[in-house]
């Protein structure tokens, strides 16, 4: 086991994510509680998708451009004596593969959700990985100064949509207009008027009190109220969060369970992002520490390249600003250089051969042809192509038929982020050409003539990825359909993890 000292610094380690549907106020909330960890002194104001001062957590020229986040920032910060990280993810539903895997590094979220609009649809398919995972979650009623739904049907629809027990912890005190403060249910006010005396017995008489022991089991979630643009109910939130979030959990590798506190240094890799210098045009990636103690300039294991690596530059981040460190524990995230050693789902170790799993790639839903739009900048449109793949934010394929490179994404956006950021971060243009296909799925087979067959017949369909491995194009979902009928011992997957 590590030494004491080392464990408290565990202990007092929080790491959770930010999720909520686009515009429900998610980034202005991770700014407010940068407010009170005192990481930053000046909140930027997002609002109605115009940025007038940038959030700090959105620092990619395109966010600032666009007024939405499209990768996940990594913040850190120290308050009431415990280390916070902050994980605030994009919103729009053509990034929710970063989300899902940035949801496998933390330990608990806050769910944000617009008083006025409800559960939205990208908040239940987050919730649904958090469900999956058994993740703690806390939600926050947002925007309480706007005329929205009754805090009662809130916490109702939040039952039914998210599938989880709900009870309030704090309360508002009006609503829109009318919305005065929030009052933690346990310290309510003395001059009650008649309306909040009648919701004070209905919460009494239907909501359990907070049971810490089935927040953590994943059961139930605690309700706050408040609006973080005028940072009402945001303190609240934060004392309440760092007092009964859990400290970094133990997490399953296919070989065992890790357990935060054993003395060996585990990690994994959950994020690659390109240029987050672009002075230096350097990637970064993103590991999540399981286990034990990081020391910089100290030899670890890389398990898939089956080599010893140490790293001189560390780092952990305030957005988009970050320090070199010299340590970092189990719970924190740190950043290392990226020379093209790494991918989404690699191991660090000291010395254990040990894989974690549930870092797929999905099968992408929008196709496109890749061409240069500038000859002279062919270098740099396949440096920069090749970068932004390892990102996971889309995937490459080439074309067994004609060589030609196909970018797939599981929405539209992407496709624009992919040409603005080749364009403005590696100086290269790119043309699209549309592609009709259906889905991509990776196959494999223990019948090598089966197999061989297969790909001889659909050779128009076949394609490989970025790993070389072979992947059928189905143009239809009766093309796919019928190769999965007519070929009993192929199996076709729909994530790249298998």
């Amino acid at each position: 086991m590590l030494p004491s000292a080392d464990q408290n610094e565990i202990l007092r380690r929080r790491t959770f994510a930010i999720i909520s549907h686009p515009d429900a106020g998610k980034t202005t909330l991770t700014e407010k509680l940068l407010l009170y960890g005192g990481a930053i002194h000046v909140a930027g104001a997002v609002k109605s998708n115009k940025i007038r001062k940038t959030a700090t957590s959105d620092w990619m020229e395109i966010e600032k451009q666009r007024g939405i986040s499209v990768a996940t920032s990594v913040m850190g910060f120290d308050y009431d004596g415990y280390h916070i990280n902050i994980l605030d993810t994009p919103g729009h539903q053509d990034f929710a593969e970063d989300t899902f895997r940035t949801l496998t590094a933390v330990d608990s979220a806050i769910v944000v959700i617009d008083s006025a609009k409800g559960v939205e649809a990208q908040t239940r398919r987050l919730m649904e990985v958090c469900r999956m995972r058994k993740t703690p979650v806390m939600v926050f009623m947002n925007k309480m100064d706007r005329e929205g739904k009754d805090p009662f049907d809130l916490m109702d629809e939040a039952e039914k949509e998210l599938g989880i027990h709900c009870t309030p912890v704090t309360w508002a005190n009006g609503q829109g207009l009318k919305f005065e403060s929030v009052f933690a249910l346990d310290n309510r006010p003395k001059d009650l008027s008649p309306k909040l005396q009648e919701d004070l017995e209905m919460i009494d008489g239907v909501y359990p009190e907070f049971d810490r022991e089935a927040y953590l089991r994943g059961d139930l979630a605690p309700v706050f109220y408040g609006s973080a643009y005028k940072t009402v109910g945001v303190q609240e939130l934060l004392d309440f969060f760092v007092k009964n979030a859990p400290s970094p959990r133990p997490v399953v590798a296919e070989e065992r369970e890790v357990a935060p506190m054993e003395d060996k240094f585990t990690a994994f890799c959950f994020k690659i992002h390109a240029n987050m210098d672009p002075n230096h045009r350097s990637c970064i990636a993103f590991f999540k520490i399981c286990s034990g103690k990081f020391l910089r300039n100290t030899y670890y294991y890389h398990v898939r390249k089956d080599q010893q690596m140490r790293f001189a530059a560390p780092t952990c981040f305030m957005a988009q600003k970050k320090e070199t460190v010299d340590e970092a524990f189990a719970g924190d995230i740190v950043g290392l250089p990226d020379t093209g050693n790494f991918k989404i789902g690699d191991t660090l170790t000291a010395g254990e051969k040990l894989h974690f799993k549930g870092l797929p790639s999905f099968s992408p839903e929008m196709f496109k042809y890749i061409d240069n739009a500038d000859p002279m900048k062919q270098k740099q449109l396949d440096k920069g192509v090749s970068q932004l793949m390892d990102e996971g934010v889309a995937q490459l394929f080439v074309s067994q038929l004609n060589g030609r490179k196909i970018i797939g994404t599981v929405g539209q956006l992407q496709f624009e982020v992919i040409q603005y950021r080749l364009e403005h971060e590696y100086q290269a243009k790119c043309k699209w050409q549309p592609l009709q296909m259906y889905k991509a799925c990776w196959i494999e087979s223990d019948d090598d003539a089966e197999l061989d067959t297969f790909k001889k017949r659909k050779a128009q369909y076949m394609a490989t990825d970025k790993e070389g491995r072979d992947v059928f194009m189905a143009d239809s979902a009766y093309v796919l359909s019928m190769a999965q009928q007519d070929y009993k011992h192929i199996t076709f997957h729909f994530t790249s993890e298998f």
